[in-house]
């Protein structure tokens, strides 16, 4: 595997190649990173991946400086799966101005959930994720890019970029990978303390059960839908949580569920605080 950390040193690793498959990530990879590899890894001509802890995606209170940098260990990770070329920038060369050009995404998708209480999340990673598409595919016929369904909004966003941009890129998505006992993986979950792992299973447990009573109520849900997601937010509360949302929204474009939404048309995410760690998880159903 090839290791880079500037961009023209990436461009050359990659002037041969016509279909890369990318993968970009903050690092501090786990084995849902190294499935994305897995899944891109047949798609392209050449695999890429990116680490890369992104300043601009980060709120002033958030977690930047402690941000888990794991790079000899995500290098053997990515190294054993396969991975053809590993694109590790500094700051100073992927910001080495200013990034006073954003990308600024569509207030109507990434002003919801994660955007109401991350302010400016969006437009982060939409700008950093811009430009690493530009240095993996500048002057590619077409490749494509695999992202985890995990970070659900996250992908939507980049999926509407590409396709308002008209970027030759297919976007790929990968499921959520979990622990045995259904936890979904995350770099953040190396916060949590022994019994705060062990309670961390609630999150995606609630998310289950506020799905199975919002199909059970589809007949009319703008109705019941309140008062099923307050009872959901009050039982995490009760556990000692601090939740941002659990809400059961459509797939298409993340509005509230409206009557009639069924099976295979809604997705219910979380977002909630356990001790100092914020946790995120979705469920389509």
């Amino acid at each position: 595997m090839l290791i880079v950390h500037t961009l023209s040193e990436l461009r050359h690793a990659l002037r041969h190649a016509e279909r890369p498959a990318f993968v970009p990530t903050m690092g501090n990879l786990h084995a849902g990173h190294l499935a994305l590899f897995a899944q891109a890894k047949p798609l392209g001509d050449v695999t890429v991946a990116s680490i890369f802890v992104n300043r601009l995606q980060f709120l002033p209170h958030e977690d930047f400086d402690s941000y888990p940098r794991t790079l000899e260990a995500d290098r053997t990770a990515l190294q054993a799966v396969g991975c053809d070329v590993l694109f590790a920038p500094r700051e100073q060369d992927l910001y080495p101005e200013p990034q006073t050009f954003k990308v600024l995404p569509d207030p109507a998708l990434a002003d919801l959930l994660e955007g109401e209480f991350r302010p400016g999340f969006f437009t982060g990673v939409a700008t950093v994720v811009m430009k690493l598409f530009a240095a993996v595919f500048a002057g590619k016929p077409h490749g494509v890019a695999v992202f985890g369904k995990k970070d659900y909004q996250q992908q939507m966003v980049i999926r509407q970029m590409v396709r308002q941009f008209a970027l030759p890129i297919d976007i790929v998505l990968g499921e959520t990978q979990r622990a045995e006992d259904g936890l979904a993986l995350s770099s953040r979950n190396r916060y949590l303390s022994e019994a705060e792992r062990a309670e961390a299973l609630q999150l995606s447990l609630s998310l289950r059960a506020l799905g199975r009573d919002a199909l059970a109520a589809a007949h009319a849900l703008p109705q019941q839908l309140p008062a099923l997601e307050a009872a959901a937010m009050k039982a995490l509360t009760t556990r000692g949580w601090t939740p941002d949302y659990l809400t059961v929204r459509r797939r298409t474009d993340l509005l509230p569920a409206q009557a009639g939404d069924g099976d295979g048309a809604l997705v219910v995410l979380g977002a909630a605080k356990l001790g100092g760690t914020r946790l995120i998880d979705n469920l389509e159903v």
